[in-house]
């Protein structure tokens, strides 16, 4: 079989990963970034630059590459849907074009009988005025916003003033659960009913940025077969190739609610790089690119911190780490605070 070309849409540290992973499989990978010092470019073997809508640019990525996949969700859905008339796009744009949307993405969920939060569309401020019963919670734009951006945490109407919201946009607001405790599943999707599933990953967020994940996660058996049957329900539903996130949050009674999807590989999977005879990101190639799926077999227990912002200055600085510790940089120029700058990874 002659080599097969991998096209990435973004060029940050999950494109850099996945670009290490497909050179262990003798996979060619070309990145198509909007960032001319995208991390990724040290790791792929083309780097085409360009604004996302530059049709001339995505014509000279298109040309080079026989598949693409792509690494964060916020694309827009016409540019996945024209991809997709040159060259198969893994996971499908209709997946992405879904879950781009909170609410449809909600709405999907729970038509699979499976638990979200409660949550309501707003369009305007007086829509919250009579939604007492669903505060505390989260205000959310339905489309786009990681990592915190867009979300407005409310414990009652009185905040609504101070908090400066632009309501030409859709929101969200989901009311908060009673909190325990926040784990993912990842899973790879290789064609119907054929799966490769990490066991759930419990993770911490700090100012909502994921900041320390673990294995095994502190959860009773209910939730660990629960989380992994809805995983493999929403990825079969969605008929989805190549590797996922389903976050969810666990409430003090144990109930599990699925909070959202990630089309593509997650920050809380990194430590399947170490952990595991094959990580989320060798998976994800694996399953796009049609190569043989490998049963996964863990090697360790693992925890994770991100290091955001300077945090990163005193790893770059250590000369030795310890047999069990694993320090990944992702190379990017500039320090900015909460920004993820690497990784460590410790076998436990």
């Amino acid at each position: 079989m002659s080599e097969i070309t991998l096209g990435i849409i973004g060029g940050g540290q999950l494109g850099s990963m996945l670009a290490i992973a497909a050179k262990k499989l003798n996979v060619k990978t070309v990145i198509f970034c909007d960032d001319v010092d995208a991390p990724a470019k040290n790791f792929c073997s083309q780097f085409v630059t360009g604004d996302y809508d530059n049709k001339k640019k995505m014509s000279e990525f298109i040309n080079q590459v026989d598949l693409v996949t792509y690494e964060f969700e916020n694309i827009p859905f016409e540019t996945l849907n024209e991809i997709n008339k040159f060259k198969p796009v893994m996971p499908k744009p209709s997946v992405n074009r879904l879950i781009q949307h909170r609410l449809a993405e909600k709405d999907f969920v729970n038509k699979l009988n499976i638990r979200t939060t409660r949550y309501v569309s707003i369009e305007k401020k007086s829509d919250i005025d009579a939604l007492e019963d669903f505060l505390p919670g989260i205000l959310k734009t339905t489309t786009l916003g990681y990592d915190g951006k867009g979300q407005y945490p409310i414990k009652s109407v009185k905040e609504l003033d101070s908090l400066n919201i632009d309501f030409s946009k859709g929101y969200i607001l989901e009311k908060l659960v009673k909190l325990k405790k926040e784990i993912s599943i990842i899973i790879t999707r290789f064609s119907n009913n054929k799966y490769e599933i990490y066991e759930p990953i419990e993770n911490t967020h700090e100012d909502q940025i994921l900041k320390y994940s673990k294995i095994p996660a502190e959860i009773n058996e209910k939730i660990l077969s629960q989380s992994k049957d809805w995983a493999m329900l929403i990825a079969e539903e969605l008929k989805y190739v190549g590797t996922m996130c389903v976050e969810f949050f666990i409430d003090r009674n144990d109930n599990l609610y699925v909070n959202e999807i990630a089309p593509r590989v997650h920050n809380s999977g990194h430590l399947t790089i170490n952990a595991f005879n094959v990580s989320q990101f060798e998976n994800h190639i694996r399953a796009v690119c049609g190569l043989e799926q490998i049963p996964l077999k863990k090697i360790s227990n693992a925890k994770m911190m991100n290091l955001l912002g300077d945090q990163i200055t005193q790893y770059r600085n250590m000369l030795k780490f310890n047999d069990n510790e694993f320090f990944f940089d992702y190379l990017k120029k500039d320090i900015k605070e909460k920004r993820k700058m690497g990784h460590i990874t410790t076998l436990v």
